[in-house]
């Protein structure tokens, strides 16, 4: 296992060798949660800052909890008491925190590009844990995690992420990690939330993206109703959603063995 990275910003920049290196290790330190005394010393005399400027619970903790059994030293940053509220930058907030001798810190940001922008001029090591709709490097690895503990391999396997793909850091992330890894990816959902950018992270290979609303009419014909438009307030500016009416058990199987057929290499 070989890993030569200063910080983990996303899984683009990754290798399939990088990824398993990570996996390799989650494997063995996941017994450490199941002993009697939960602490190991890989990070004993180290801190760890949690600048978490965007809400979290569970990211926030899991982070926490993860350092706490490598016996770092661990802070919490909250931003709303913070001198952010005052106007003080990004930069110079994690300057002054390097400055303390934080030795990792862990950033969550509304804004894309965050972690990159910080990792330019701080000494100290950087790990995304998620910036606007870019990039959730971590959550990728642990789902990536899961399947790989549950299937026993990911190269091979067929996986449809349905949803909203535009918006989430997290697909993209999963995309990233699931084709290096060797997986067939599909992308499923709404036109709209499924734009035709992502064929370009496919390369040569292409990519499997099918627009929802097409594949419910090939599979159930016109005369159900798939779905219907609702205005959700307060949720997205007010602007008009699209919702999928609920499906039976059999139509999702259906859908499904569909979806399997079809699924190309990405």
């Amino acid at each position: 296992m070989n890993w030569n990275h200063k910080h983990l910003l996303d899984i683009q920049s990754l290798s399939a060798a990088d990824i398993n290196t990570v996996l390799e290790t989650a494997r063995a330190f996941k017994a450490v949660g199941t002993r009697a005394i939960k602490k190991v010393p890989v990070l004993r005399g180290k801190t760890v800052v949690n600048l978490f400027i965007e809400p979290s619970t569970r990211t926030r903790i899991s982070f926490e909890l993860a350092a706490q059994r490598l016996t770092a030293d661990v802070i919490n940053f909250s931003a709303e008491a913070s001198s952010l509220k005052k106007g003080e930058t990004l930069k110079d907030t994690a300057k002054n925190l390097e400055a303390l001798n934080a030795d990792i810190i862990i950033i969550r940001h509304s804004a894309t590009g965050a972690p990159h922008f910080l990792s330019r001029f701080l000494n100290s090591s950087v790990v995304n844990a998620g910036d606007g709709a870019h990039e959730h490097p971590t959550q990728a690895l642990l789902d990536t995690f899961t399947i790989l503990e549950k299937r026993g391999h990911i190269a091979g396997l067929k996986v449809t992420i349905l949803g909203d793909i535009l918006y989430s850091r997290v697909a993209r992330s999963n995309i990233w990690a699931l084709q290096k890894l060797g997986a067939h990816v599909t992308l499923c959902g709404p036109a709209t939330l499924v734009p035709k950018v992502f064929e370009e992270m496919a390369g040569e290979e292409g990519t499997h993206r099918r627009r929802l609303l097409d594949l419910y009419r090939e599979k159930f014909g016109e005369h159900i109703p798939l779905i219907r438009r609702t205005d959700v307030r307060g949720f997205i500016r007010h602007k008009p959603v699209w919702q999928i009416q609920p499906l039976n058990l059999k139509a999702v199987r259906m859908l499904a063995e569909s979806m399997e057929e079809e699924t190309q290499s990405f």
